[in-house]
């Protein structure tokens, strides 16, 4: 009499574990697992059952996605028809989510695979068996709910009382004891930043003061606009403790005094645009103290308004007293001339013979910096330019520009080749004393 014969069951064990503590130890949850399902699989020897050689494993992930490596090697694995039956010690071991778990089972159904738990024997190629599935993990899917909303309250609860509640520290604190306490020498630098914006009142130029000395948070990035944004507005700073955009007392102390964050945040309430206004209003004409006209009289920077807007014009002086001469030029716009300056410079500043004397004056003082270091930094000068205030414009006016000389005809720059040697020390495009 011949046995019959027994078509071979391919049995994939699938385990599971959400958080990666005890996963170090020599026997765990995830070995814990696994024999209870060998076991299962031993048990239905007779009926063809057998182990696939690889093992699908997934340690420290939670159940409430599908994005875990294990398991994509499994639904890979039952595409590629090497996988008949998928055995797991418990439903939520494989998904706590019955939407997922819906995309799991069409995913077995598609290639004829079948799915147990060993703790809750179900047959899902039956429609009682599906029922009785779907119940469990919606269970399986209210606890994970129900654990979450815990988890959030406990945090809530936590963060009312002050308590740090772990995450990145902010710069400035380190984290000792499970609690956030000052780093002096990091703490000196927000202070400094808090100080120096509400000097400047602008996050543009203190982003560009911060970039030009080279400073830097703890984990070596540079300080941007977005940053500083973020630093001065970061509660923690003055002692809070925020949760869901509440402030509460914190247990942490305060690196910033509460008149300087107040000071700051006048100043941050207006927008960036009214803020760069408020500059240029206060910022004196470009030009002045060094344009004056045909027969050297000096011109003075005036506005006036009309319907308004701001007009503004350089008038000479003579003029202004009623007593300018025929030859003299009585007043133009401030910002065409200005404007026509600046056009000079740049197309002086990229002229060999104006590099060669600038190099030759900064060699004067330190013989190591290079031709090719001063016409490196000079050639910034175009895309540094558009990014100044009219305030850092006129002080750069001043060190290159000895005198603006206009006529009827024509505007005459009169450069000093000393004061592109300061600008390029000044910027540290070049250092006057290491430059390379």
């Amino acid at each position: 009499m011949t046995k019959p014969i027994v078509r071979k069951v391919r049995c994939a064990v699938y385990t599971r574990k959400s958080s990666e503590e005890g996963l170090d130890m020599e026997f765990n949850s995830l070995d814990s697992q696994r024999e209870a399902c060998e076991a299962y699989v031993t048990s239905h020897k007779h009926e063809g059952w057998l182990l696939v050689p690889d093992r699908y494993d997934d340690g420290g992930f939670s159940g409430g996605t599908l994005e875990r490596p294990a398991l994509k090697r499994l639904l890979a694995d039952i595409e590629a028809a090497r996988i008949d039956v998928v055995v797991v010690y418990k439903i939520d071991r494989l998904s706590r989510s019955l939407m997922d778990f819906a995309k799991l089972v069409e995913a077995f159904d598609r290639r004829s695979v079948t799915f147990v738990s060993v703790t809750q024997s179900f047959n899902t190629t039956t429609s009682m068996g599906r029922l009785t599935l779907n119940v469990l993990l919606s269970f399986a899917q209210f606890e994970r709910e129900v654990t979450g909303e815990r988890i959030r309250d406990k945090i809530a609860a936590s963060r009312k009382k002050g308590i740090w509640m772990g995450g990145w520290a902010p710069f400035g604190y380190e984290v000792k004891n499970r609690k956030l306490v000052i780093n002096e020498e990091d703490a000196k630098t927000i202070r400094w930043i808090f100080r120096r914006f509400a000097t400047l009142g602008s996050a543009t130029l203190l982003a560009r003061e911060l970039q030009q000395k080279n400073v830097r948070n703890r984990y070596g990035q540079a300080i941007d606009k977005g940053v500083l944004y973020k630093m001065l507005n970061n509660r923690t700073y003055i002692g809070d403790a925020v949760h869901k955009g509440t402030a509460y007392p914190g247990e942490h102390d305060a690196i910033i005094e509460r008149n300087v964050w107040d000071e700051v945040h006048s100043i941050l309430q207006e927008s960036p645009r009214k803020r760069a206004a408020k500059h240029r209003a206060q910022t004196p004409a470009l030009l002045k103290g060094l344009i004056v006209d045909g027969v050297g009289v000096a011109m003075s920077p005036t506005h006036t308004r009309r319907r308004g807007k701001l007009y503004r014009y350089y008038v000479s002086q003579q003029a202004m007293k009623g007593s300018a001469s025929p030859r003299s030029i009585l007043r133009v716009p401030a910002g065409e001339i200005e404007e026509m300056v600046v056009d000079q410079i740049r197309r002086v500043i990229a002229s060999p013979e104006l590099i060669v004397a600038t190099w030759k004056q900064m060699r004067s003082q330190s013989p190591r910096v290079t031709e090719l270091s001063v016409r490196n930094a000079l050639l910034n000068f175009d895309e540094l330019w558009a990014e100044l205030f009219p305030a850092e414009q006129s002080r750069i006016l001043q060190l290159l520009a000895a005198r603006v000389v206009v006529t009827a005809a024509r505007v005459d720059v009169h450069l000093r080749v000393e004061g592109f040697a300061s600008l390029i020390a000044d910027l540290k495009g070049l250092s006057a004393q290491d430059a390379a």
